[in-house]
């Protein structure tokens, strides 16, 4: 388990084809945060951000939570910050890349180079998300 509470609620995306996107697309790279892949749906969806976006920043932050510190998948704030569990971290830096001064209001590539300013981060993450499938993803054939 990767620092995810026990109490993982019946949510309304278990028929989401993304949730079995993301479960394989992580179960394919043994990712732990596959356990997690309703997680990056539910903060995505309430903070309306695009359903690949946070999962394909820790893919490139901690190789899809292989390797991170302090329940912090994202290398948010350089990994000085901590969370209490990778929800509470999926949830935070969620809100935070849709609600905050610094990213509100950004497109996807100002998000990201403002996220991390170095040349070829947007690229990378964008990579990964193309990777994952299209943002409005209908089925999986």
């Amino acid at each position: 388990m990767v620092g995810l509470s026990h109490e993982i609620p019946k949510i309304t995306v278990d028929h989401d084809p993304r949730l079995r996107r993301l479960q394989e697309f992580f179960g394919q790279r043994d990712c732990p945060l596959r356990e997690a892949a309703a997680d990056f749906l539910l903060a995505a969806d309430r903070n309306d951000l695009d359903w690949r976006l946070l999962p394909s920043i820790s893919m490139i932050e901690s190789s899809g939570g292989k390797d991170y510190r302090k329940n912090n998948v994202f290398g948010w704030d350089s990994c000085r910050e901590g969370f209490t569990s990778v929800r509470e971290g999926i949830q935070f830096v969620a809100a935070q890349l849709a609600n905050s001064k610094r990213y509100k209001d950004k497109n996807l590539d100002n998000k990201l180079s403002t996220y991390n300013p170095l040349p070829d981060y947007s690229r990378k993450v964008k990579a990964v998300m193309h990777s994952l499938g299209t943002e409005r993803i209908a089925s999986l054939n």
